[in-house]
């Protein structure tokens, strides 16, 4: 079953241990892609200098101040995409950066996609998943309960490690990431 957008309208820190272990779909012209969700970020809207909502609305971060349960993918280091879910309620600005994906289904598109045949290299990353599920700029803003990107419910228990967050350089004490215990596909 899809995430409804109750899903995604509480605290983004919920969200992010939650998202774990939820399957990330992207249904395209190329094919459908599926990935178990392994490792999670949560950006909050206050005290979190990392977060591109920190200080206030622009037209790069406007769809994370939109409804809940919605894309937010950006472009970095002039050459990525970025994933995010947008989380809390309208107007708040949090989210939750998808970092690192599991991959179930259409491995050969997204060995295609990323010009690799490691299983363990495919989507061990935020731009490293964002390439092999197709998701870019053009998906900014797509509704996560309708697709082209979807995320659906697991029933699967799962044991959560919580440490900081990877790749920042501002407020980087606080606990923030999540993911599956021992699951070989998190980020390095």
């Amino acid at each position: 079953m899809v995430l409804p957008r109750s899903f995604y309208s509480r605290k983004a820190e919920t969200v992010a241990k939650e998202l774990l272990g939820c399957f990330l779909v992207t249904n395209l012209p190329e094919g459908i892609t599926v990935g178990k969700i392994v490792e999670t970020e949560a950006y909050l809207s206050a005290g979190d200098l990392s977060s591109h909502s920190y200080k206030g609305r622009t037209p790069r971060n406007a769809v994370m101040f939109d409804s809940p349960g919605r894309a937010y993918v950006y472009f970095t280091y002039g050459m990525y995409y970025c994933f995010n879910t947008v989380t809390g309620p309208k107007g708040k600005g949090e989210g939750v950066l998808i970092r690192s994906l599991e991959p179930l289904e259409g491995i050969e598109l997204m060995k295609k996609r990323r010009g690799v045949e490691d299983i363990e290299n495919l989507c061990s990353g935020p731009a490293k998943l964002t390439q092999a599920m197709g998701i870019d700029i053009k998906l900014n803003g797509a509704e996560l309960t309708r697709g082209p990107i979807i995320i659906q419910e697991s029933d699967q228990k799962v044991e959560i490690i919580t440490s900081t967050r990877i790749g920042i350089t501002k407020s980087i004490d606080l606990p923030l990431r999540f993911f599956i215990k021992d699951n070989p596909f998190v980020s390095r």
